[in-house]
């Protein structure tokens, strides 16, 4: 929990891990809306791509996606660590994780969870609702498609992005909304490492993977330690 490696971490150090892993979280969330979007347009609007998908562009997506993330990562921190805590504060989680920590409070928190709980779901559902609308835009036009090698090249650029969306949003919905009163310590490290450790570490290999100067470079280091 600490770099130290004590398994020690103070309270002011739990309330910056927090913040910072909720703003992350909130950033991978909001940049995997913003790629459904991309790949929307890439296959709706392939003419007008470059145009509408501008340097200017991308960069208002980066900015609104970190200024997004740390309000409401600011939100939850507060709303998490308002509350008294008396001891023992045992964390029982590899972090300081929002269910792990208030259950840790000394008084009544339903309130804070409650709260909590409203804002997570119109923030997961807004973003996880614009991403599918893009695919569902991507499907109808695939559809339509005449032959089979243009549907599945479609598809095929998809493919990596919608399995990081499944990981990511399925994992963390489990964790963030239910209850703090039926976390599961087992279960919460084992979905962290899905949403905290898997996917962010699966991003690059599935995105770059499908760049043809990665798949080149690849193949020459492969072929050279070969032969």
């Amino acid at each position: 929990m600490s770099f130290t490696g004590s398994g020690l971490i103070s309270y002011q150090e739990c309330v910056a891990q927090l913040y910072i892993f909720i703003t992350l979280k909130k950033n991978e969330c909001f940049l995997l809306t913003a790629k459904a979007y991309d790949r929307y347009l890439a296959i709706i609007r392939p003419l007008l791509y470059g145009t509408i998908m501008s340097h200017k562009c991308r960069v208002e997506m980066v900015v609104t996606a970190w200024v997004s993330g740390a309000i409401y990562s600011a939100f939850h921190t507060f709303n998490t660590f308002s509350l008294p805590y008396c001891g023992p504060n045992v964390v029982e989680h590899f972090f300081c994780d929002i269910p792990a920590v208030m259950r840790l409070s000394c008084t009544e928190y339903h309130l804070n969870e409650e709260i909590g709980f409203a804002v997570s779901k119109y923030n997961i559902m807004k973003t996880f609702a614009l991403t599918v609308l893009s695919y569902v835009g991507i499907v109808s036009t695939v559809v339509r498609i005449p032959s089979v090698d243009g549907r599945w090249k479609a598809f095929s650029t998809c493919s990596s992005h919608l399995t990081t969306v499944v990981l990511f949003y399925g994992t963390g919905s489990f964790v963030y909304l239910r209850p703090a009163s039926r976390y599961s310590p087992t279960q919460g490290r084992l979905a962290s490492i899905f949403y905290s450790v898997l996917t962010p570490s699966l991003n690059p290999v599935v995105y770059c993977l499908r760049n043809k100067d990665m798949k080149f470079a690849l193949q020459k280091l492969y072929y050279r330690r070969k032969y």
